[in-house]
């Protein structure tokens, strides 16, 4: 493929740059951005957009995921115990079912389910925090609660994981989807722990970075193999991306919890509709 002009390169990296800020606040990474994007201005290939996508999922995962960290909003005790079933969950959808699933199916269901999760996040798209809760016996032992400082509130918000076993089969299947479908399930991490685990957005959010990452890593080493990261469009991706992931670190931790959900349901109605277009094959 020839090298691209100076323009291309420019918008690459300017739409990464939103890409990355984008990813940071909702915790998705910037691929729901910067897939479409190459598609549509450089003529990639899907399978070297993914590519550069999941280099970009570092890049944010890096930079959002180390702020977040250090402001203590992730709780990487979540984190590490929810990835474990994302991992076996892609390890059983790369390695058996995706030879005998139809992708397309699968976009399809997952575009829906998507979709239908809006309902019950549209129902309490203004609750600042979810209400108070002793959280469950099995969510206390593994002790799945922390705080973080909240700096819009400008106070200590505490908080208690509960329905662990519901997380984990939603982060199960996120983990399937990712082998099966190559794509970066961090709309589901978020859902997970906000819907099922009733933990505050910004902490959904914050540790899904910290997740996607983790995950983005591995696919990374495969695509590499197979020569599909392209150095010309992953250094400008990946660049831009990291600088809007820092700026994205800084906005979120300003929002209102409030915000950083509508942010979120605007991005899970994207992408819900982007696999559906997919799996049903219609232009638009």
């Amino acid at each position: 493929m020839p090298w691209p002009c100076f323009f291309c390169l420019l918008k690459i990296a300017v739409v990464s740059l939103l890409g990355g800020v984008i990813g940071a606040i909702s915790g998705l990474g910037g691929g729901i951005v910067i897939v479409p994007m190459l598609t549509l201005f450089m003529h990639l290939p899907i399978e070297q957009a993914i590519g550069a996508s999941v280099v970009s999922v570092i890049a944010v995962s890096s930079g959002a995921g180390s702020v977040y960290v250090r402001d203590h909003i992730t709780n990487v005790r979540i984190a590490m115990f929810l990835n474990f079933f994302t991992v076996a969950g892609a390890i059983l959808g790369a390695a058996v079912l995706a030879r005998f699933l139809n992708g397309d199916v699968l976009k399809i269901l997952f575009g829906a389910t998507l979709l239908i999760s809006l309902i019950p996040l549209l129902a309490k798209i203004g609750e600042e925090l979810p209400r108070e809760a002793q959280g469950d016996r099995l969510a206390r032992w593994l002790k799945m609660s922390g705080s973080y400082f909240d700096r819009r509130m400008r106070r200590e918000v505490c908080y208690r994981g509960r329905q662990v076993p519901a997380a984990s089969g939603v982060m199960s299947v996120a983990g399937v989807l990712a082998g099966v479908l190559g794509i970066g399930a961090g709309v589901l991490n978020v859902l997970s722990m906000e819907r099922a685990m009733h933990l505050p957005v910004k902490v959904a959010t914050a540790t899904s970075n910290f997740l996607i990452g983790v995950t983005a890593a591995a696919a990374a080493g495969v695509y590499l193999h197979r020569g599909l990261v392209l150095p010309f469009v992953v250094v400008p991706v990946a660049a831009s991306v990291l600088l809007g992931a820092l700026l994205g670190t800084k906005m979120m931790e300003r929002m209102s919890n409030v915000l950083v959900r509508k942010i979120f349901a605007v991005v899970l109605a994207i992408t819900g509709v982007q696999m559906l277009v997919g799996g049903l094959h219609v232009h638009i």
